[in-house]
């Protein structure tokens, strides 16, 4: 089973919508700050053309970012974008397009930047299953297609979708908008394919999709999360003994395969439990319990609430 198929199960489960905010066009020295992101955003970071220093509070590190690179913060942590003097910042001037994105300026003369900034937006309670199984930040690099990689690769397929968006955020054209907030949705898509492809996936969730021997269990267990998986059997899919694969399973992700399973079925059952046709039995035997006091026990303890709360404030909201 391939990698695309536990992305494209993932994507079928929660659902991420995306907006480009603001378009940087900074000449050094300039710095950007943002606070913590709400529990249900996730920052993203296009370098067009230029670099960037990226400090991450919350890792401690401090990363240099190049033209092409995307970085996405899954966390929501409190970060800086600087351009690496520690001169003060010059000051910026801030105007808002039609289109409902937000050009900033500034009248550096340093080394120019040219940035893309924005958030995806993931529907609760399913950024706890993003923030729970993917890194505090991922970086893909968008190619230009005279590489090894391949006209194909997901590298070469950032690179022209970023290049799609900097054609639409340079001007005010009708349904400007509505496209660029498309182009961020494929953005998250296509920057988790090509970290988990990437030969230094990071931890986490894309780190195991990437492992040639893990993979197989990840994309069964994404495509059919409520079957009655057993260690053995998901095991035997990457032609490993039980306790071999529960040890690379355990230290790629932190947990167990039942811990990402359960997770799994607890968010299917969360989409399931707003349809108010379905009672909560026929829920909990959909998502493969079949003790529906089990179900609520397991559902509390993962969403941080029961079952019937989470259908009330589910319908309260539409």
């Amino acid at each position: 089973m391939s990698q695309v198929d536990w992305l494209s199960h993932l994507l079928q489960i929660i659902t991420v919508t995306g907006q480009l905010e603001v378009r940087c066009a900074y000449g050094a020295p300039w710095r950007l700050a943002w606070g913590p992101a709400a529990a249900n955003e996730i920052p993203y970071h296009v370098i067009v053309k230029g670099r960037a220093i990226l400090d991450d509070p919350e890792t401690r590190t401090a990363r240099e970012l190049v033209s092409g690179d995307i970085v996405l913060l899954p966390h929501g942590a409190a970060h800086v974008l600087h351009d690496g003097s520690g001169q003060t910042p010059i000051r910026t001037q801030e105007r808002q397009g039609s289109a409902g994105w937000m050009l900033s300026e500034n009248d550096g003369q340093g080394e120019q930047l040219d940035l893309l900034c924005g958030r995806f937006f993931i529907a609760p309670p399913h950024d706890r299953l993003i923030r729970n199984y993917m890194p505090s930040n991922i970086v893909a690099r968008a190619a230009d297609g005279h590489g090894d990689e391949g006209i194909g690769s997901a590298s070469n397929q950032l690179a022209s979708l970023v290049g799609l968006m900097r054609m639409e955020s340079a001007g005010d054209r009708a349904g400007g908008r509505a496209i660029l907030n498309a182009l961020s949705s494929v953005l998250f898509t296509l920057v988790l394919r090509a970290a988990s492809e990437s030969e230094k996936a990071p931890e986490g969730l894309l780190a195991l999709a990437g492992h040639p021997r893990l993979a197989p269990a990840i994309g069964a267990m994404f495509a059919d999360p409520t079957r009655s998986w057993k260690l053995p059997d998901l095991a035997d899919l990457c032609g490993m003994s039980r306790a071999t694969f529960m040890r690379h399973f355990q230290d790629r992700l932190g947990c167990s395969a039942l811990d990402l399973l359960t997770d799994l079925r607890m968010s299917l059952a969360a989409n399931e439990l707003k349809k108010q046709a379905i009672s909560t039995e026929a829920v909990a035997e959909t998502v493969g319990y079949q003790s529906v006091s089990a179900f609520r026990r397991v559902f509390a303890e993962r969403m941080g609430m029961t079952p019937g709360e989470w259908r009330r404030l589910a319908h309260k909201g539409e």
